[in-house]
Formats: structure tokens, C-alpha cells, sequence
């Protein structure tokens, strides 16, 4: 089981820093929005999703379902090459796909549910989100509880992880339902590193996930989808309106498409680096790529699964420029403090500090 609780206990802010943007609910009235995508295809769904988010009206609150056929989707400041069994996925004729959120790789099939919250930080608060799948569940019987920093689980197993991504005034909160996936498959194709498993306390990822079907057999997709919707009316309001996006939609939103399914935004430049290393901490784990010219670091790419996806683009772009030197690089570093990512920045400073290979 994890041990993302004990860890809450020894970084007071950890994991708030997928709760800080949280905002009381503001009085002034909302339109609410539920939209289903009839395709499988993650490239096309998450096309859909950052073009929701981009057209995101004022006071609007939307509720997006939608499912991808036999996927692997990494976070957005992750190592493609390292995370997946990306060439059997391949073969197998599965799809990569690299979403705009932090947070680490998860498998889609269509035994798994996906659920978006789209709505501007003005309405953004995480427990009122939670609380409508929570109570969704609970409709059918499943009790759920939120452990750590991302995850939903049912007797100590997670079926359900959750990323966030903030833009301008607009957030986003999607996140996976396990209800009768393929846990052989999943397990084949995540490869996360030994030190992760290590910290999970577990020997698998198999070991560490659950469908809901393990609980009660008789569920459904539909009956969750159902459920879920019920439940988001009664934690907003009744939906203004319900929209089914299919391929045929797909013309609206083709650059995103095209962003989506293009080799370089999957897999992005794989360069070789002067000098790597990496670390892993309560939070996530992080791998530094140091491309150097005459003792100054010229380039600079960081891989994490971390929540944080902003804060870790932004790390690498600090380093850009300086010379390879712990007293520069820790500098740079604590620049960016501030008091939501404290516990991040005092642990990457701590490790340069220690590290061995300069």
C-alpha cells in the first residue's frame, strides 16, 4: 500500500499543491455542461479536452466522459522512451498519447472510464470534484476514499488516478475509473522505475490496482457514467446542456488533433546528454539531462512524473545558461520558492547539494 499519508505527515504541504488553487465557491450563478465523446481514440478525445478548456466559457462548469481504446497516456513532462512498453503497444496496435497534465503514465481500455472537470478557478475546488465521483459510487454501493496525492482507492488498491493543469483562469481536473479494464494488459505496458515501485511498497503494478467490478461484479460503464452525471447535478446543478462529440467533429479542433497524434509532441527530442541524473522523492521522481559547452549548462531537459508539470518546464528553463555549479543551479532553484512548492524546492536543492557526479 502507499505510503503518500506518512508522507503527508512529513511535508506539511504535501500534496497541496493539487489543493492550492481549490476556491470557495463564488455566488454568482453557473452554466453547467456534460460532454461524451463517441470515440476511442485518445488523440481525438484529448484533442477534444484541451479545446473544451480553451473555449471554456465565463461561469461555465463542465463535466467531459470519455473513453480510449488499449492507450498508454503519459504525463506531460515524462519520458516517453523510459515508461511504456511503447513498441509492443505498437504491435499491438495501441496508441501513446502525452496529456497536458503532470503526474505519471496510466493505461486506458475500454474497461476504463474517463472523467474531465473543466471550469475556471473561480469554481475549482478539488473536494467538491471528488466528491461528485465519490458520491457516484457510493450510489452503487462503493465506498471510496482519497489517499495521497492523486489517487482514489477501495480496500487499499487505486482505480482511480486523477492529474490537474491550470491555464490562464481556466482548470482542469481529469482523471481514470478502473471498472472492468484489463489489469494483464496494464501491467505490461506501464514500466515505471524500480525506485517508484519500491516506494509503493509493493512488487507490481498488478498488485497495486483494482477494478470495480472486484467489488460488485454487475457494474457497469454505463451505470457509472449515469451515476456520474447524476451526481454532478446535485453537487452543481441540473446540466444547461448535454453535447456527443464523434469523428466527424473532428475538423473543429484538427490542429489539436494534429498536435496530439504527431510524433514530436509523444516522443519530443531524445538528446544525448553531457551529464543525467536522477532521484526519487515523496512527491514524484525526477531525472536531470545536462547538455554542456565549456562548463555552461546549454541545454536543460527534466523528466518527472510530478503534479506540478508548470513548475518542473520552468526549473529546466532557469538552468538554461548557468555554469554547472551546485551554490548557481541551488540559487536558481530557491528564486522559484514560494510557499506552495516549498517542499519540492527544499528537496531538489538538498539532493544537487549531495550529488556525486559534479
Amino acid at each position: 500500500m502507499s505510503n503518500d499519508n506518512n508522507n503527508m505527515k512529513k511535508y506539511p504541504n504535501y500534496p497541496l499543491y493539487t489543493l492550492h488553487k481549490s476556491r470557495k465557491t463564488s455566488p454568482t450563478p453557473y452554466l453547467t455542461k456534460v460532454v461524451h465523446s463517441t470515440s476511442y481514440d485518445p488523440w481525438f478525445n484529448l484533442a477534444l479536452e484541451e479545446s473544451l478548456l480553451n473555449q471554456l466559457a465565463p461561469h461555465e462548469i463542465i463535466l467531459y466522459l470519455w473513453q480510449n481504446q488499449t492507450t498508454v497516456v503519459i504525463g506531460r513532462n515524462q519520458n516517453a522512451w523510459k515508461e511504456c512498453a511503447w513498441e509492443q503497444l505498437e504491435k499491438n496496435r495501441g496508441k501513446l498519447a502525452r496529456r497536458l497534465s503532470g503526474g505519471g503514465a496510466v493505461f486506458h481500455d475500454l474497461g476504463n472510464l474517463n472523467f474531465t472537470f473543466i471550469l475556471s478557478q473561480e469554481y475549482y475546488d478539488l473536494e467538491k470534484q471528488l466528491s461528485v465521483i465519490l458520491e457516484a459510487l457510493k450510489s452503487n454501493n462503493i465506498q471510496a476514499e482519497f489517499s495521497g496525492r492523486n489517487d482514489l482507492l477501495l480496500n487499499g488498491k487505486k482505480f482511480s488516478g486523477h492529474a490537474y493543469y491550470f491555464r490562464n483562469q481556466a482548470a482542469l481536473h481529469h482523471g481514470t475509473i478502473l471498472v472492468h479494464s484489463d489489469l494483464d494488459n496494464l501491467s505490461l505496458y506501464l514500466k515505471p522505475s524500480p525506485k517508484k515501485i519500491l516506494s509503493k511498497g509493493i512488487d507490481s503494478v498488478r498488485s497495486r490496482v483494482v477494478n470495480l467490478t472486484d467489488i460488485n461484479e454487475n457494474i457497469t460503464i454505463m451505470q457509472i457514467m449515469k451515476s456520474l452525471e447524476k451526481s454532478f447535478a446535485s453537487s452543481y446543478c441540473r446540466p444547461d446542456t448535454f453535447i456527443t462529440y464523434g469523428e466527424a467533429d473532428k475538423s473543429s479542433f484538427l490542429k489539436l488533433y494534429e498536435k496530439y497524434s504527431s510524433w514530436e509532441w509523444q516522443f519530443g527530442a531524445s538528446p544525448r546528454f553531457d551529464l543525467s541524473f536522477c532521484e526519487r522523492f515523496p512527491w514524484g521522481e525526477i531525472e536531470f539531462g545536462f547538455r554542456l559547452k565549456n562548463g555552461i549548462i546549454s541545454a536543460c531537459t527534466l523528466y518527472s512524473d510530478a503534479m506540478d508539470e508548470t513548475l518542473i518546464r520552468t526549473i529546466a528553463q532557469q538552468f538554461i545558461g548557468l555554469p554547472l555549479n551546485k551554490q548557481k543551479l541551488i540559487k536558481a532553484l530557491f528564486s522559484l520558492q514560494n510557499t506552495e512548492n516549498e517542499y519540492l524546492i527544499n528537496d531538489l536543492s538538498s539532493y544537487i547539494s549531495q550529488e556525486q557526479s559534479f
